[in-house]
């Protein structure tokens, strides 16, 4: 009897062996899409969900559909589940500072794309909107050969459109025989695309012969414009226009013979939603510093700019 029980003991624990270690359970990732209504946002997002599925990873994707209450509402929630980490996509680090702050006390590890920075998160994924503010803004005056007028739409409400109209105002400081002739500022509501194009249509009426070149501060802003001057019958090339984002659309818009869009500098929203991902992998799982990934509150990734010379080979 005795040694029936100590062989049985002996299956069991061969039996044991045999299961998958705890460490092999499947890591829980929470993602959260600050608005997945906006492109950019949910390819981010999205980006960064599908690479967790690849590795055989438990997600949950929540989108916050542009609120702050419901934001904060569903980190609170997640904080309570205790996920293996959470990744925010355009988040509001400084208004949801007490659930960064708390995720932190409960040993979440949070990692964020183009939100910002904050103290309690790992790091931010992000492009270096200083450069690429400068980019796109020495491109339209370089296109100008440095003289003439431009019409600006701009975009305060965010942090990386607002750094991109301040990194312009530099920029033309220093280059004044390129004056501002019209601007207008989009306001953070439901319905910004009739206030870009109405504000844009006046310009574009008001102003008319006036200017060289137009500014816009990110992607969405450019289609209205670019609606706006075909309806006028401007052709591509009469007037040089940048913006900012990337995506399928502006590049369909560049390569379009009869669209007057020309150039943006494109952020690579699903890169940096896979190195969100992968960042988790090598700090939760793979149980590296995260100073193995990226020192400083940042991770920084490249712009690249996007006009007729690669946007078809982008389709």
């Amino acid at each position: 009897m005795h040694r029936r029980t100590i062989a049985k003991s002996v299956l069991a624990v061969a039996a044991l062996a045999a299961l998958p270690a705890a460490a092999d359970a499947p890591v829980n990732l929470a993602v959260i899409g600050f608005q997945m209504s906006s492109e950019t946002h949910a390819r981010a997002a999205n980006a960064a969900a599908a690479a967790a599925r690849a590795k055989g990873w438990a997600v949950t994707l929540l989108n916050s559909e542009g609120s702050l209450p419901k934001h904060v509402e569903q980190f609170e929630a997640l904080i309570q589940r205790k996920p293996d980490a959470v990744i925010v996509c355009m988040g509001k680090p400084v208004e949801a500072d007490a659930q960064f702050q708390a995720a932190k006390a409960a040993g979440i590890p949070v990692i964020t794309v183009m939100s910002g920075s904050s103290p309690y998160a790992l790091f931010d994924i992000a492009v270096n909107e200083y450069q690429v503010g400068a980019q796109a803004a020495l491109w339209l005056l370089g296109r100008m050969h440095y003289r003439g007028g431009i019409l600006e739409q701009r975009f305060d409400g965010n942090a990386g459109t607002r750094i991109r109209g301040k990194v312009l105002d530099l920029v033309l400081s220093e280059n004044q025989a390129v004056t501002v002739v019209g601007t207008a500022s989009m306001a953070r509501t439901a319905s910004w695309q009739d206030d870009v194009r109405g504000a844009m249509q006046a310009l574009l009426l008001r102003d008319q012969g006036k200017f060289q070149g137009i500014w816009a501060s990110f992607d969405g802003q450019a289609y209205i414009i670019d609606d706006l001057l075909q309806a006028q019958g401007v052709k591509k090339g009469d007037l040089s226009i940048i913006s900012i984002d990337g995506g399928k659309e502006t590049y369909r818009r560049i390569a379009d013979p009869a669209s007057t869009l020309l150039a943006t500098y494109a952020i690579p929203f699903e890169a940096m939603g896979a190195r969100a991902t992968a960042a988790v992998d090598a700090i939760v799982v793979q149980k590296q510093p995260a100073a193995s990934v990226t020192t400083g509150p940042y991770l920084f990734m490249d712009a690249m700019l996007v006009d007729q010379s690669n946007a078809k080979q982008l389709l």
